[in-house]
């Protein structure tokens, strides 16, 4: 289960650093590895709910614990053998859906359908319309603005370093408030919302201030074109076209005509100069500004990784507690201890799992689904990152890896419908569909099996 936490859930957490070449894959598996490991074993619960107390009635099973632990062994099972089948095919699925599936399934076989909670599983449902819509709506808003503030303009390092400090603010802001709001209730830091936003408020202020002191020792250089034809020219080109042909959308007569006359010139003028442009001075025209987003974006992996590894690899381990008390005591416990060992062994298969076919989540995350460099890379972590905490703060039902996925369709949308590989987002949206019943089958078939083996 571990091994595929780290396979899976992880590696499409750090997809889009490494898709935008941010991180290579080996630096990538190394601070993942390490912050999801720290998030885990130091932040992460050491008292965990057992998982079924939200979706089946736990009280089914008082009679019988022994069927318990199996149908627990069962759902483990179901779960890591599904999460091994998607990740072998790069598909990012949600590791909590998956396990909810599974106690579902041997849940109603045993207590019959009415011992379900059936209004959980339609909030957990409904997180796969809310995560993925809500971060790509605000990746979506986040990189036109970049596009609009920073790339179109005429100096783009210039407005780079004018605005870095407010997206470094707003950066650390975010995720500081998510893992101070919600990461840290296992070390008894039960902060309030406005408490965790001043503290959190104190971090992004010293960052950005930090940022700013760095950012003024980076010259700024004005493009110089090896030619008369620069990439400048095609962006006032753009802008010209794009102004035109609101002019003419909103004339009639005259106006309508020769508006229509002028864009055809700009037009014919735009294909003629982005002809000869030299694309390459583009490229460095953007490069430093990516190469500022490169640690924008490192930032923002990283502390969602530690966020991870604190709010869900402790959580995920837990039925294994839950089954170890019930096998030393035989009573169902409401909540179980997590024993310092199985925080190691959790984290030492997430490691393995990350290390070994983390690749192939990571390569679907970063480079299937649409083209990503720093800034857009940054544009879907902060995205997923912002839908987290917010769908923390209103009690909405959330997924990790939906929210992460829809935040890099966002970014991919923003660039247009071509940018989009519909293969790959169809593919994924199947995975997502039948992982709860898929797991429920599985479940329930191995729970039978391990029944007639050891109890008979």
């Amino acid at each position: 289960m571990a091994w595929n936490i780290g396979a899976n859930d992880v590696a499409n957490a750090m997809g889009t650093s490494v898709g935008s070449r941010a991180l290579t894959l080996k630096r990538a598996v190394i601070i993942a590895a390490f912050l999801e490991f720290s998030g885990a074993f130091f932040v992460g619960s050491h008292v965990s709910e057992t998982i079924q107390s939200g979706i089946v009635d736990p009280h089914i099973f008082q009679a019988e614990p022994m069927i318990f632990a199996l149908g627990m062994i069962g759902a483990l099972f179901a779960t890591g053998l599904w999460l091994q089948i998607a990740s072998f095919n790069g598909l990012p699925v949600s590791t909590t859906h998956a396990i909810v599936g599974a106690v579902l399934g041997f849940g109603a076989v045993v207590g019959g359908l009415h011992a379900v909670y059936w209004m959980e599983i339609v909030q957990i449902a409904l997180s796969w319309v809310i995560s993925p819509v809500l971060s790509g709506i605000l990746s979506y808003i986040l990189f036109t603005m970049l596009q609009k503030q920073i790339f179109y303009s005429f100096n783009p390092l210039k407005r780079t370093k004018r605005l870095a400090p407010y997206l470094v603010f707003f950066c650390f802001l975010v995720i500081t408030l998510s893992v101070l709001f919600d990461g840290l209730k296992n070390l008894n830091l039960d902060l309030s919302f406005p408490l965790a936003l001043f503290y959190a408020s104190l971090v992004g202020l010293f960052f950005s201030v930090i940022s700013r002191i760095l950012l003024r020792k980076l010259p700024v250089k004005a493009f110089e074109a090896h030619g008369y034809e620069s990439p400048h020219q095609v962006i006032a080109l753009r802008k010209a076209q794009k102004h035109l042909l609101r002019l003419k959308l909103s004339s009639k007569g005259d106006t309508n005509d020769k508006a229509s006359s002028l864009l055809r010139e700009v037009e014919a003028l735009k294909r003629e100069v982005q002809g000869k442009v030299n694309y390459d001075d583009k490229e460095s025209l953007l490069a430093p500004v990516e190469k500022i987003f490169v640690y924008l974006q490192i930032i923002s992996a990283s502390l969602v990784a530690f966020a991870h590894g604190a709010n869900d690899v402790a959580n995920a381990i837990g039925p294994v507690a839950a089954v170890i008390n019930v096998l030393h005591t035989n009573v169902i416990p409401n909540s179980s201890v997590v024993p310092y060992w199985l925080l190691i062994l959790g984290g030492i298969g997430i490691v393995i799992g990350l290390a070994t076919w983390g690749w192939r989540v990571i390569e679907t995350v970063g480079k299937r689904i649409t083209e990503l460099t720093p800034t857009r890379g940054f544009c879907a972590e902060f995205g997923a990152a912002l839908t987290i905490l917010l769908a923390t703060k209103m009690g909405l039902p959330i997924s990790t890896t939906h929210a992460l996925v829809g935040a890099v369709l966002g970014v991919g949308f923003a660039r247009g419908l071509k940018a989009l590989n519909l293969k790959t987002l169809r593919d994924i949206a199947l995975s997502w569909v039948i992982t709860i019943p898929v797991c429920a089958v599985m479940s329930i078939i191995i729970f039978y099996i391990l029944k007639a083996f050891l109890i008979g």
